[in-house]
């Protein structure tokens, strides 16, 4: 589907009060946001390690407490084997620490199904079998005896759900660690109800805040240079026209972006040098969320503001290189099949937004402290409206890995851009850090 720019007059953005980030800024109220993302080694000191994370004694059934679950355990590592232990229960070999208690696998196994299904068991021999390899499989009640008698613990054993809800978690620190977002592991461990009051208020003012800045944008869209409609489309004229189109279009983008920043709980609370670091190094990968909002995946197109639709030809007629088109629309087409909704994507911005470590920043701890309320409020919001999917939340993060490589292909499209002698306006210019 070509783009067309129906009845619009021949009239381009005066970029006059657009000249740099600072110019934008200055124009606020009094309002506050938040940022964050750790693309460090910081995340691995506030997630716990695989290694770290060990409980005393191993397999699906590992215990986080010997001494029952109100009695917390310091965790480490079990003793190191030899490689030829013996079954504490029936001198097979053993296989490692099971519920406390240097053991073999089908004792581990035998002793947590017959915690799980509270069974109960009858020896023939008044319990008095002398449990070895041979007898275990002949006497269920003698063996359960010696499981305990050696120190197996019922406590140690997780229930299904237990050892489920375990693989879960793991699963979404494996993701997390991997992210660019430092995240208390509490977080993840904790089970979510409702959202708080103050999680509710946050989400619903940042919703308000994009519906805001969207239709100052829209109010724009009479300015943009038109599509060209010339009858030689690979005349100078219209691609230059082409060009004008999409540079205007990503200006109003910008202006949204700041707009709504201004508007995020916390942002105001930065220094301006910070507001500007964060603004102009998280602005083209908002910029790409915000495409793929409004990637059509029927279409295969993206709108913007309320009737420009383009193909990839059309991002290709504009300048674009294939480098950098079709990784936009792949990216959007993966966002497009998460079927994020307006709050989602509302706090994955302003997570975007307060990415500690970009260039240029400051205070970086503040940056990170004003980003965790909206990571907290994203894995709430998502564990409600999708309880039964709780790898939702960490597929979010990860997309924000995914922008970051994306950035990095567009600093190398802007680049080409130059050798093409395509001047951009000032405005992208400053805040893509272009040097003419």
């Amino acid at each position: 589907m070509s783009a067309v720019a129906a009845n619009k007059p021949d009239v381009s953005i005066d970029e006059d009060s657009l000249q740099s980030v600072g110019t934008l800024l200055s124009d606020s109220d009094s309002v506050q946001l938040r940022i964050k993302e750790e693309w460090s080694e910081s995340r691995d000191q506030s997630l716990p390690s695989a290694e770290n994370d060990k409980p005393v004694t191993d397999g699906e059934g590992s215990t986080h407490s010997a001494e029952g679950p109100e009695r917390k355990r310091k965790k480490g590592p079990a003793p190191k084997m030899l490689g030829n232990e013996k079954c504490s229960v029936c001198g097979d070999k053993a296989s490692g620490f099971h519920y406390n208690v240097l053991s073999c696998e089908g004792c581990k196994g035998f002793f947590r199904r017959s915690v799980i299904k509270n069974a109960h068991y009858s020896c023939k021999n008044g319990g008095k079998c002398e449990m070895d390899m041979a007898m275990r499989r002949k006497c269920q009640e003698c063996r359960l005896n010696k499981c305990r008698e050696a120190g197996m613990r019922e406590q140690c054993v997780l229930s299904e759900e237990q050892i489920r809800s375990k693989k879960v978690r793991k699963q979404e620190e494996d993701v997390v660690r991997a992210s660019v977002v430092t995240i208390n592991p509490c977080v993840l461990s904790q089970e979510v109800l409702q959202l708080t009051p103050q999680q509710e208020e946050m989400i619903q003012q940042l919703v308000s805040a994009q519906q805001q800045c969207n239709k100052r944008s829209f109010s724009d869209q009479p300015k943009v240079t038109p599509w060209p409609l010339a009858t030689d489309p690979n005349s100078r004229e219209a691609r230059q026209q082409r060009f004008a189109h999409f540079t205007e279009l990503a200006i109003i983008s910008v202006q949204e972006i700041v707009d709504f920043a201004k508007q995020v709980p916390g942002f105001l609370q930065l220094s301006r040098e910070d507001q500007i670091a964060l603004l102009k190094a998280s602005t083209i990968e908002i910029m790409l969320l915000e495409t793929a909002r409004r990637y059509n995946h029927e279409t295969e197109c993206i709108t913007f503001l309320k009737d420009f639709t383009y193909s990839k030809d059309d991002f290709h007629r504009a300048g674009l290189q294939v480098e950098f088109i079709n990784p936009i629309f792949e990216f959007s087409k993966g966002m497009r099949q998460m079927q994020l909704d307006d709050a989602e994507y509302a706090l994955l911005i302003a997570i975007n937004i307060f990415s500690a470590d970009r260039p240029n920043v400051q205070n970086h701890q503040l940056v990170e402290n004003l980003q965790q309320p909206y990571v907290e409020a994203l894995h709430s919001y998502t564990r409600i409206k999708r309880p039964q999917d709780h790898l939702m939340f960490p597929r979010m993060l990860m997309k924000l890995v995914s922008l970051r490589t994306l950035s990095s292909v567009h600093s190398e499209q802007v680049f080409a851009l130059r050798l093409q002698d395509k001047k951009l306006p000032p405005l992208l210019s400053e805040i893509w850090d272009v040097h003419e």
